[in-house]
């Protein structure tokens, strides 16, 4: 079964009309963060196993929901012997599944049931043509013993493990070259039970770079949805240099503080993608849209583009919501984010780079974004200096341009927005149109600008900074910037 998503291909030829999909009355800001929350708030109350009968809400045991068959062949994973006791591992089971999926490609493939219970395993690989299905109150439990993890040569893009140098591990559940692969379900778990491997982080005690929770690489139409993934070792979700993905409803889940790196979603080098209507909450970005680090990545050169991002609710207290980099030396380009409430979190948006990096973001759009309890709302960083190796080239300077910031509202915003170009690195063409945000502090320079070229179109509050050009609603010049190299950057607060 061919994933759907043909739609993705066009993104570079044309923006979506966010006015013909999607009502006037979610123009306004105030409906469109009720919306999103109400979603949010009834995925969480379904998600805790409540039903209706009779017209009336009860608390309890939902009956089993019958299994769609989405394959010409279904098999389940007790059919290979696995055992949803959480202690019996399951690795065997789920490789002798995947083996007898693989022969049946010219057949369309097979789907994958994994029933009621808890299916305790070790990493394991999937197949080309493959339907993973999590009944309701499945879950699979990744084995939090590192000795049971493969070892993986690092990406060729980063070269190096992101952590240590060297090998890496692998991730729960993986794929690489593959074709038509959907991960979906009534809302199953795939729990890496990352709490030990935090910990073992911090001390200091593992010697290789964490693994995802799921890595998909090198292939293409890929579908993951209607499923949890929640307590990753490290980035949750890395589909890494793939075509054609879509990601939709799924939820997202790590503890707020102390679960470093657990990223929600890491686009990295891929193209043709959609992520809408998901709920992420989780140790660092929600988001991260990467491309590469450094010479490796450049070298690697293969950028992320034609990436819609949409319908989101998204927290990250200690990173960002939406974030593009800091890895993005192959490119990241035509990437819309639009409808987006991110509540609780340190950050809304940010772009990060550094010298040494190259590479270029350019063609970003937001769209329809809400602020909530957010202490710095637009953040782009060009110092960002994490590198790989010393072999980084600093004269390999990245270019950012053509960003657009359109409908942008909050509450309790401490800084709507920090753009913090620098003389080699400075950000050109950005534009604001509609802009109000709520203050938590009421003091000057919150609108924070240095080395910007750009414009504001239209009702912007707070005021911009004064490197930006001034332009009505109707598009005419009122006042031009004379002083785009100013710098206002003020990290106090």
């Amino acid at each position: 079964m061919m994933v759907e998503t043909s739609t993705l291909g066009r993104f570079h030829h044309q923006r979506l009309d966010f006015k013909r999909w999607v009502p006037s009355f979610l123009t306004s800001h105030k409906t469109l963060f009720m919306v999103l929350w109400i979603a949010a708030f009834l995925s969480v109350f379904m998600w805790q196993r409540n039903m209706v009968v009779g017209g009336f809400l009860v608390f309890g045991q939902v009956p089993v929901r019958p299994i769609p068959k989405l394959r010409p062949v279904v098999f389940n994973l007790t059919d290979f012997g696995g055992v949803g006791d959480g202690v019996t591992l399951n690795t065997e089971a789920f490789e002798r599944a995947v083996s007898a999926i693989s022969k049946l490609g010219k057949k369309g493939g097979a789907q994958l049931n994994v029933p009621p219970g808890r299916w305790l395993t070790a990493p394991f690989n999937l197949t080309s043509h493959i339907t993973l299905f999590l009944a309701e109150d499945s879950v699979i439990l990744g084995i939090d013993d590192e000795k049971y993890w493969t070892l993986m040569p690092p990406l060729p893009s980063y070269g190096y493990g992101r952590e240590r140098p060297g090998p890496r591990y692998g991730s729960l559940i993986h794929g690489q070259n593959l074709k038509d692969v959907v991960i979906t379900g009534h809302n199953g778990t795939i729990n890496g039970q990352g709490q030990s491997w935090w910990k073992k982080y911090r001390q200091k005690r593992l010697n290789y770079t964490r693994g995802p929770l799921v890595q998909i690489m090198w292939s293409s139409d890929i579908l993951i949805t209607n499923i949890t993934l929640r307590d990753s070792p490290f980035w949750t979700l890395h589909p890494y240099d793939c075509k054609n993905i879509t990601i939709k409803g799924v939820t997202i889940l790590a503890p707020v503080f102390e679960a470093p790196n657990t990223d929600g979603i890491d686009p990295d080098s891929c193209e043709d993608m959609l992520i809408e209507d998901c709920y992420i909450s989780v140790g660092d970005d929600a988001i991260a849209i990467k491309s590469g680090w450094d010479q490796y990545g450049i070298a690697y050169g293969r950028p992320s583009m034609n990436i819609m991002i949409r319908n989101l609710v998204v927290r990250s207290m200690v990173s960002a919501g939406i974030s593009i980099g800091s890895e993005m030396s192959g490119g990241v380009s035509n990437v819309t984010v639009e409808n987006i409430l991110i509540w609780n979190s340190r950050r809304g948006v940010r772009i990060k780079t550094a010298a040494g990096r190259g590479g270029y973001v350019r063609q970003i759009t937001y769209r329809n974004l809400t602020f909530e309890n957010v202490r710095v709302g637009i953040v782009m960083k060009t110092d960002y200096n994490e590198h790989a190796d010393d072999g980084y080239d600093p004269t390999a300077l990245p270019d950012i341009r053509d960003i657009n910031f359109i409908n942008i509202h909050g509450h309790g915003v401490r800084v709507p927005v920090r753009i913090h170009g620098s003389e080699e690195i400075p950000v050109k063409n950005v534009t604001f149109r509609d802009m109000s945000v709520g203050l938590t502090y009421k003091k000057k320079h919150i609108f924070q600008c240095a080395f910007v070229q750009g414009r504001v179109i239209g009702t912007i509050f707070p005021s911009p900074c004064e490197n930006l050009d001034r332009y009505n609603e109707h598009g005419q010049l009122v006042k031009q910037s004379m002083s785009q190299n100013v710098t206002d950057i003020d990290y106090d607060f």
